[in-house]
């Protein structure tokens, strides 16, 4: 069996079950659902050659096989939570650990800025190493090389941790002369020409087929379900370049709102709501279970969500005090 093969988190899982002797039990206790440690029974039962765990009157029972691997599994994580655990207790301030983590474009030009400055004067000296989705692979998360991936995932492998960072819904981003600024409906909106802005998932990315409706994300997959088609004359994977873009008068791009109200203050660009339902993203952190106790990693994912949880209720103050100012003229 080629080692590079093979999914070296399966054994975590093992431990567990084994230990629970019940899948319900397991799952709950690593934090994933009881169809995904099913389907990870069925994989260990693949790699090993052996039913591991088999009904009976008592629950489920371990095989010999399974007994016979209980100890040496134990020995091994053991021994690799000894490689990977510090000696001592992670003190940010002190660390010059460095921190690999892919994120999208999107969460580059929103969530990123903001925990730098967090991280300056929490932890000076450790240093970040932010990877495109391009440059990644789940293989390498699964490896423990990549420590986070901070994404909006379509699919996700379910032995990986994963938690909500936050919701954002969709805004039209304008110039201020464009045609249609005052009065942008659905008809104005689809005989306007559009800024399509997309990168997400992990692995190398392909070029855009735009008679592929389906293909083309949110806005479209959106626009398709009204049985809707917008033209679409220009492609781009960076957020960045929607505020530059938008300077064409005769354009306009369809953004999560979080980065279009940052472009529109910047850029002197008007925000409109789009004249059609888009549901809200969910960009999210995941992990592997390899990296799930470590006290660095811990940390860093607690300070992302508190970051995170600051900006929105930041946004939510803004946007009242917006609402009452205009209620009092």
């Amino acid at each position: 069996m080629n080692l590079e093969r093979v999914d070296l988190n399966l054994l975590i899982y093992l431990d567990v079950l084994l230990r629970e002797k019940n899948v319900t039990r397991a799952a709950e206790q690593l934090g994933v659902t009881q169809p995904a440690m099913s389907n990870i029974l069925r994989r260990l039962r693949t790699l090993f050659n052996d039913p591991l765990l088999i009904r009976s009157s008592e629950g489920m029972t371990p095989t010999e096989r399974a007994l016979e691997l209980q100890p040496r599994v134990r020995d091994v994580l053991s021994d690799l939570s000894m490689i990977l655990e510090p000696r001592t207790e992670f003190r940010p301030y002190k660390s010059n650990r460095v921190f690999r983590i892919m994120t999208s474009d999107y969460a580059e030009a929103t969530l990123v800025p903001r925990l730098v400055k967090a991280l300056r004067s929490e932890a000076p000296n450790v240093v970040l190493d932010f990877l495109t989705p391009s440059d990644v692979s789940y293989r390498d998360m699964e490896q423990g090389k990549v420590d986070l991936a901070i994404n909006r995932f379509n699919e996700i492998p379910q032995s990986f941790h994963q938690v909500l960072v936050w919701r954002d819904s969709f805004s039209c981003l304008l110039n201020p002369n464009h045609a249609n600024i005052h009065n942008l409906n659905l008809k104005n909106y689809l005989d306007a020409h559009h800024i399509w802005v997309s990168k997400t998932g992990m692995g190398i990315g392909f070029g855009v087929n735009p008679d592929k409706q389906a293909g083309l994300g949110w806005i479209d997959q959106a626009l398709e379900r009204i049985g809707q088609k917008r033209k679409i004359s220009i492609f781009t994977r960076h957020y960045q370049m929607p505020a530059l873009l938008t300077k064409n008068v005769d354009l306009i791009a369809t953004l999560p709102t979080r980065i279009a109200r940052q472009q529109a203050k910047h850029q002197g660009l008007i925000l409109k709501e789009p004249p059609f339902y888009i549901p809200d993203i969910e960009l999210k952190m995941a992990w592997c279970p390899l990296l799930h106790h470590h006290p660095a990693h811990r940390w860093l994912r607690q300070l992302i969500l508190y970051v995170a949880r600051q900006m929105v209720e930041e946004e939510n103050r803004e946007l009242y005090a917006n609402h009452s100012k205009h209620l009092h003229y």
